[in-house]
């Protein structure tokens, strides 16, 4: 297989890597005042259990430095936050509209340090090389144009030693399951999109981005291929969720 080979497909539009890049950006811009009612819909509520299964296996310390990228709405930083309140936490989002979010977010709870809130691009990330000791990625690796150039950059970012961990949508692998995930998925988050926060072609690209997601064993095997070693997964929801991790060496 090709590297990045997501990088023409926005959904089930074949599309430039450049057009795909941007597309990204105009669904999150769109999105980021509903973010939280995108993964309710798009999860039934769940997302949240698996965000706190997510840092739980993190196990925060406050001795360490945190890069969480896609993450602007703070979602995972402030799960970090409360495990870890000297923990300095960096939130890189390409989008400005979530970061926005996330800062009023930090400011409703009266978090006005600890944070480093920085507009880029996982592909290319702003940070000097052994930066961090923990790089997290939540909901945000699909929607990346160059899904293996991202996975260098973080164990780039990564000093040695460093854990990396992406919580994501992922594939079911029990058929009778799988079809009725797929029914729910295409047929009924959509129409609830469009009632709800008026944006069904937004909600439609997020489905079908799960579809061209790789599949568990296929991201593992990426994330080797990157430098991240010990690379695997672990399953939630009976894989419509999984939580994937590996270490800089």
């Amino acid at each position: 297989m090709s590297a990045n080979p997501e990088k023409e497909w926005f959904g089930e539009k074949h599309v430039s890597p450049d057009e795909k890049t941007q597309a990204v950006r105009g669904v999150f811009d769109s999105v980021a005042d509903n973010y939280d009612l995108m993964n309710d819909l798009m999860s039934g509520g769940i997302h949240r259990l698996w965000k706190d299964r997510l840092v739980r296996m993190i196990r925060p310390r406050g001795n360490l430095k945190y890069l969480d990228v896609a993450g602007g709405t703070g979602d995972i930083a402030f799960r970090i936050k409360k495990k870890a309140p000297d923990a300095e936490i960096t939130i890189c989002d390409l989008n400005q509209q979530m970061l926005d979010v996330g800062r009023d977010r930090a400011t409703d709870k009266a978090w006005l340090d600890g944070f480093e809130w920085i507009t880029g691009n996982a592909e290319t990330l702003p940070f000097p090389d052994n930066s961090f000791d923990v790089y997290t990625i939540a909901f945000g690796l699909r929607n990346v144009t160059h899904i293996d150039t991202a996975l260098k950059e973080a164990a780039r970012v990564l000093k040695p030693g460093g854990r990396f961990f992406c919580l994501e949508f992922s594939h079911v692998e029990e058929p009778l399951l799988a079809k009725a995930y797929d029914l729910f998925s295409f047929k009924i988050i959509p129409q609830i999109g469009e009632i709800i926060a008026k944006d069904k072609d937004s909600y439609q690209y997020l489905v079908e981005s799960i579809r061209k997601f790789p599949k568990q064993k296929d991201l593992a095997n990426r994330m080797k291929a990157a430098g991240l070693e010990t690379a695997g997964f672990t399953n939630l929801s009976a894989g419509i969720c999984a939580i994937h991790s590996g270490i800089k060496p």
